[in-house]
């Protein structure tokens, strides 16, 4: 057992994580209902292009662009309107110079086309025949068959965890089962002799159990499952028979109250004689949570928290949840839903009148600072909030942001 000098809490961590042995992590199969949150446990490489057909970003006409050039709304050009694209429905509709289709967003493009004109810059003439009032590029407003996915790209990675907008795009491409890391199992075993449920009438010098509650709620949202082993006297026979019980049973223990300096403290104890390498580090210089105790058995991570409900709550961010997420696979960084301060890395341009809302990617330079940049793409394209860890919000009387300027990131 090592001596009780504290040690810094990164230092602590690093004990436990280096400690670690990864490699076998099990793996299931699950459905798309019960993706999200889940640690991918395979990379996935689309079988098929999306959106698989040209489509339309706005209701309009489909066009050839070159029959629009030079077109304003002093100096129309005419087309004739040779149908409409449902929606949902193969077309078979091929167009001509001189002629245009009316199309929803989302319809198929007809042959011939590559342009998609708006209706609000077109003049209806007559039921077969419009005015032209605006100039379009070749393949303005129009998505291309491959653009958001193509067949055989990495779309997702191993070691990530899955976000409404991933499973959405799993969906897209038509996959509807994956292979992900199984959930660790975390027992928690309560200590205490003035301990008692919440469902009892307490006694003078008695408190009913928080910690196993708050406990669970922790590890749920830190994707573990949680295992109540329940309630146990300040006994070490006792103590000692519920921790190999947790040993069997689950991949994370946790042992709340009990260790503190004193008679009663045996959990530091129990842990090391439980296996090899037993306890790394006893006492942090954490505030609150200086009690806290850390080791592994075999492969399996135990920590003995210290009983006060906000020690536990300091304890558990600082140490267990990052455990946690090593035992569930997870790799790849993602940032919490919050607001951060980042940079942009490059100037973005805004319209004066027009609140606009960036996606934008999130990294660290080697110097700490975060920088977003700016995901380019329509938004029609699923990739752009797979590829996206947040959003910026350029203010509607602003024109723009400048290189390097201070933003404010709102994470998914």
């Amino acid at each position: 057992m090592l001596d009780k000098a504290y040690i810094q809490a990164k230092e602590g961590l690093l004990r436990i994580l280096s400690q670690l042995d990864t490699t076998t992590i099990p793996i299931e199969t699950t459905s798309l209902e019960d993706a999200y949150e889940r640690v991918l446990a395979e990379n996935i490489y689309s079988p098929e292009d999306l959106p698989g057909f040209r489509r339309s970003t706005v209701d309009g006409y489909a066009v050839v662009a070159e029959d629009t050039f030079g077109a304003s709304e002093t100096s129309p050009r005419y087309l004739t309107i040779k149908g409409d694209i449902v929606m949902g429905v193969p077309t078979d509709i091929t167009i001509g110079r001189g002629e245009c289709v009316r199309v929803p967003t989302g319809g198929m493009l007809p042959e011939g086309s590559d342009a998609v004109l708006m209706f609000e810059h077109a003049q209806v003439v007559s039921e077969d025949m419009i005015e032209v009032c605006r100039a379009l590029a070749v393949n303005e407003n129009v998505v291309q068959a491959d653009e958001d996915i193509k067949r055989g790209e990495l779309v997702l990675t191993k070691g990530m965890k899955l976000r409404p907008q991933d499973v959405g795009a799993l969906a897209g491409i038509g996959i509807t089962r994956i292979q992900v890391f199984k959930r660790p199992v975390v027992s928690i075993i309560s200590t205490g002799d003035e301990i008692v449920p919440p469902d009892s009438p307490l006694k003078p010098g008695q408190v009913r159990d928080i910690n196993s509650y708050s406990l669970d709620g922790l590890i749920r949202q830190a994707g573990g499952v949680t295992l109540k082993l329940g309630i146990f006297k300040d006994d070490y026979g006792t103590l000692k028979g519920a921790f190999h019980r947790a040993m069997e049973s689950s991949d994370l223990i946790l042992l709340s109250g009990g260790t503190s300096a004193g008679i009663k403290d045996m959990t530091a104890r129990i842990i090391d004689e439980a296996g090899r390498p037993g306890v790394l580090f006893h006492g942090v210089s954490v505030k609150p949570g200086k009690p806290l105790i850390g080791g592994i058995v075999g492969n399996k991570p135990a920590f003995g928290l210290p009983g006060h409900p906000a020690a536990i709550f300091v304890s558990f961010e600082t140490f267990v949840r990052p455990v946690i997420e090593r035992l569930s696979g997870l790799t790849k960084e993602r940032f919490k839903a919050q607001t951060l301060k980042a940079k942009i890395s490059k100037a973005v341009a805004s319209q004066a009148g027009r609140e606009d809302h960036i996606r934008v990617s999130l990294s660290r330079l080697q110097d700490g600072t975060l920088m977003a940049e700016r995901i380019f793409g329509k938004s029609g394209l699923i990739t752009t909030l797979v590829r996206a860890d947040g959003v910026v919000i350029i203010p509607s009387e602003k024109l723009g942001l400048d290189a390097g300027e201070e933003v404010h990131v709102k994470t998914f």
